[in-house]
């Protein structure tokens, strides 16, 4: 397959992602939230309930593996060795950008996994801004149903095309699109931010036109300003993206502009979760489910059942979590009393 420049793009990217430190300098906020813990919990590990129903799915944990690539040989390893952990585990997961699949078909069998994850919550996912560029509902569809989605996600990511050269950057009108594609798309369709977090004002205007959900990710995880500035070709551009290293909202305020902003809406808590524990920490304060990429990402380049062991770790700190903070399910878990006053 040769590859074209949105490859190019993609392949650059895991890369990058892989080999230089692109963390944001950005706390998620995260470290400054605790639990109030049980020493006495009353309760049976082995009993405790980590199942959640959304979206049709009913999945073993509140975990997403966050999206992240497709496109390139390389991506379609990833993405498959992610698929096939995460239908053993029965977690959902997020594909990266699907531009490329349906404008060159003949990368689109690097994102299906529906061969050896036949069960799971698949997220497909497209650039929101490619609405004012061409992008069509039809094509929209079309991403679904290559991979047989249960669900759209549509990222925003204004600063990442911003920094890149051949970045899309008309953001204007998009909104009424976007409530044009929910309405006429089929399924459910998320909102989802790439590493800067939910404002109220997004929260909700996204919640007005209909949003499914919306992922946060909040600062404190990959910097994709920091990607782009490793991407750079020239000094210039380099400098330029330098400068937004600590860019954005945190995870824990993203979470509570949404909770506050659009409060029936399920939120999926990302941006520099690094354990089970941070995943907990964001269900209690009023997330629905938790999404992590750069552990899995790591884990994919090596074998299915590297990823495996990566959720196994995740989803036992998560189940040690809510037995030390006496909270028998999900439902418990989001009780504001497990967590310690700041």
């Amino acid at each position: 397959m040769t590859q074209g420049p949105l490859e190019q793009r993609k392949a650059d990217h895991i890369r990058i992602n892989l080999e230089q430190d692109v963390a944001s300098h950005a706390p998620t906020g995260l470290e400054n939230i605790r639990f109030v813990h049980q020493a006495l919990p009353e309760l049976d590990m082995n009993a405790i309930d980590t199942t959640l129903s959304i979206y049709g799915k009913t999945l073993q944990s509140p975990l997403l593996i966050s999206c992240m690539t497709g496109g390139t040989e390389e991506a379609r390893r990833i993405n498959r060795n992610l698929a096939a952990a995460a239908q053993q585990s029965g977690v959902a997961m997020g594909l990266g950008s699907m531009r490329a699949a349906v404008v060159r078909p003949e990368t689109a069998h690097t994102f299906q996994v529906r061969d050896v994850a036949p069960d799971i919550l698949l997220f497909a996912n497209i650039g929101a801004v490619q609405l004012n560029y061409g992008f069509t509902v039809e094509q929209c569809r079309k991403a679904v149903d290559l991979v047989r989605a249960n669900v759209l996600v549509l990222h925003l990511n204004p600063l990442q095309e911003a920094l890149q050269p051949e970045g899309d950057v008309n953001w204007a009108g998009l909104l009424p699109k976007i409530e044009h594609l929910i309405k006429a798309i089929g399924v459910p369709v998320v909102a989802k931010e790439v590493g800067w977090g939910i404002s109220p004002q997004v929260a909700r205007q996204l919640a007005e036109v209909g949003v499914a959900g919306i992922d946060v990710a909040g600062a404190g995880g990959t910097s994709w300003s920091q990607v782009e500035m490793y991407r750079a070709r020239t000094e210039i551009q380099r400098r330029v993206a330098a400068a937004f290293v600590d860019w954005g909202i945190t995870t824990i305020d993203s979470i509570r502009n949404v909770r506050a902003n659009a409060p029936a809406l399920p939120i999926i808590a990302s941006g520099g979760l690094k354990n089970g524990v941070d995943g907990a920490k964001c269900l209690a304060l009023g997330a629905t489910m938790f999404g992590m990429a750069g552990p899995f990402l790591r884990s994919a380049t090596e074998s299915e059942q590297a990823v495996h062991d990566e959720i196994a770790i995740v989803t036992r700190q998560l189940r040690i979590t809510m037995l030390c903070a006496g909270t028998a399910n999900l439902a418990a878990l989001r009780e504001a009393s497990v967590l310690a006053a700041s």
